[in-house]
This record gives C-alpha cells, sequence and structure tokens, in this order.
C-alpha cells in the first residue's frame, strides 16, 4: 500500500468508517473512495458489481454495516441478519472479481460465545453458544468472516478480518433506543445534568464489565494491519488458518464505573439507581490482543481521555 493505492472504505460515514477516512487522510493517504448509502446501495448486488468495476479499488476496508445496541439487536433481528449478509456477500463477491488485493472486513466482538474464557482469544470463535439479545447480528458477521476464509481458501485472496471490541468516538449514534452502552449513557448523564435531574436510572445490575476501544485507535490499527509488509499480511491470511484478529484495549470496566467516569467527564453529581429488571447481557468481554500486540500494534487513547473527546464532540453536535 501506497499514498496513491485506491482504496475504498464502504460505510465511510460511519463511527468506524469515517474514522478510517480520517486516518488514511492524516497519513497522506489521497486516492480515497467513499459512497453514501445514496450514491450507492451496498445491498443491491447489480449496483455494488458495477461501482467495483468502474472504480477497481485495489484496497478495500468493509466497515459498512447495520449496527445498534441491545434494544436494537433484540427487537429487529431479521434486519441485522439480512442487512449485514447482502452487504458481506455483494461486497465480497465484487471485490473478488474486480481484482481487490487487501481487503479488511470489520466485524464486532460479539462473536464470539457468551460465556468463553476471558481475554477472549481468535480460536474461542464457534466453540459455545452466543449471546440471545444479538444473536442474529453475531451470525451475520460470522458469515463475514467464513467468506473472507473461503474467498482466501479457494481463489488465493488476501482477505483478513478484524474484530474489533466496543466502539465509540466521534460520529457515534446517541438514540436512546437503539445505540451502544457508552454513547447512550453520555447523551443520559448529559441530559440528567441539564435538566437537574438527580437520579439517572442504568440498564441492569451495573457489573458486567466491557472493554472500550476509542474508534480513532481502531482506524489507526486498521491502516497498520492493511499497509503491513507482505510476508506478515501474509501470515494473517494464509488458507490454512482463520485470517482473524482481535482489535482492542486488552482493558475492561464494569458499567457501573463507565457510568462514573461519564459523570465526571460531563460533571453530574447526582447517583445512580440500577434497574435490575434489564439485560445486562454477556457479563463480561475483554479480547485477547497478543496477536496484534506482537505485530507492533498498541492503542494509544485512554478511557477518560476518549470520552473527554466524545463528550466535546456531542456538544460540538448539539451546538
Amino acid at each position: 500500500m501506497n499514498k496513491h493505492t485506491r482504496i475504498y472504505i464502504a460505510g465511510h460515514r460511519g463511527l468506524a468508517g469515517s474514522a478510517i477516512m480520517r486516518e488514511l487522510q492524516r497519513q497522506g493517504y489521497s486516492n480515497l473512495i467513499g459512497r453514501t448509502h445514496a450514491e450507492l446501495d451496498l445491498e443491491d448486488v447489480t449496483a455494488t458489481q458495477q461501482f467495483f468495476e468502474q472504480e477497481r479499488p485495489e484496497i478495500v476496508f468493509l466497515a459498512a454495516a447495520k449496527v445498534g445496541g441491545i434494544h436494537a439487536n433484540n427487537s429487529f433481528p431479521v434486519e441485522f441478519l439480512m442487512s449485514n449478509l447482502s452487504v458481506e456477500s455483494n461486497v465480497c463477491r465484487a471485490a473478488y472479481a474486480s481484482g481487490v488485493n487487501r481487503l479488511i472486513f470489520l466485524g464486532s466482538s460479539c462473536i464470539y460465545p457468551r460465556d468463553c474464557p476471558q481475554p477472549i482469544k481468535e480460536e474461542y470463535l464457534l466453540t459455545g453458544p452466543l449471546e440471545p439479545t444479538n444473536r442474529a447480528y453475531a451470525l451475520a458477521k460470522i458469515a463475514g468472516i467464513e467468506m473472507c476464509w473461503s474467498y482466501n481458501r479457494q481463489y488465493g485472496t488476501k482477505w483478513l478480518a478484524a474484530m474489533p471490541t466496543n466502539l465509540y468516538g466521534s460520529g457515534d449514534n446517541y438514540d436512546l433506543n437503539n445505540s451502544h452502552v457508552l454513547p447512550a449513557l453520555i447523551r443520559k448523564i448529559h441530559e440528567a445534568k441539564v435538566a437537574g435531574v438527580a437520579e439517572v436510572v442504568l440498564w441492569g445490575s451495573g457489573t458486567p464489565k466491557r472493554e472500550f476501544l476509542y474508534v480513532d485507535d481502531l482506524a489507526n490499527a486498521l491502516v497498520f494491519l492493511a499497509s503491513l509488509d507482505d510476508q506478515r499480511y501474509n501470515a494473517l491470511t494464509s488458507p490454512a488458518q482463520c485470517p482473524l484478529i482481535n482489535v482492542g484495549t486488552g482493558e475492561d470496566q464494569t458499567i457501573r464505573k463507565l457510568a462514573e467516569i461519564i459523570a465526571e467527564v460531563v460533571g453530574y453529581s447526582g447517583k445512580f439507581i440500577q434497574d435490575t429488571s434489564k439485560p445486562d447481557g454477556t457479563m463480561r468481554k475483554v479480547l485477547d490482543v497478543s496477536r496484534i500486540s506482537n505485530l507492533g500494534w498498541k492503542a494509544s487513547i485512554s478511557l477518560k481521555e476518549g470520552i473527554n473527546l466524545t463528550y466535546k464532540a456531542f456538544g460540538d453536535n448539539l451546538a
């Protein structure tokens, strides 16, 4: 990969995709391709094929996906399953047909079994039952990993599946009904502060532990992986092994502690009430990041620093 390589970022307006675009621009890559959903519907197989035939990208970051939190995943499993399967299959088919060199597929740590050992190693994939509340989405992402591996085995492609932990940052979704836990808490705690509310209700017991990665760190990791020398990159995408690599910090926090950090950043001094009638989801989820660490990459933005940056972006958005 050089500064003039033609690079397509699928989903470049989303949380992860926009960060990848920013990181590539920051590093001086100049031949970047992006299409909005209105310009290109990746669920449309013909439109996707025509786009790849015309643009001929050499590198693809597949960050386009239908995403959401526990409530959205649990309420609309058909949409999460079918939309993500369509996008993955259409992009992979078109990428192969047009001769894409390297493809980085962006998954999610929910692909791993609900109760697998911690920290989660890549080889724990498909070793136990999934978390029921987001099983449809997880299965779609697992299918994406299998697509990458199948194309590598059958056609000799060099496609990699990167599994990030819980993401947050600039461009996040703050809708209380379908966002992830960290942006939902930022909005809820901010609104409580503005309204002078003395208490904020948190879903579940507050004891589940989660790992969080600032999205600009993820983008830096993905560009790092895409630009690896052939020897190291080819080792990751060898047909003999699943082309899967975790991306995270390797550290986790309880949801209650997360809320307290956000409250400190926001300047909210009220108290938290736990609504234990709401689901906790998986009790602990932290990734083993030794594989990417051994390649020379490590997250650089602390949780509190990332929340500060995210809250500033949230405030700028409101303004």
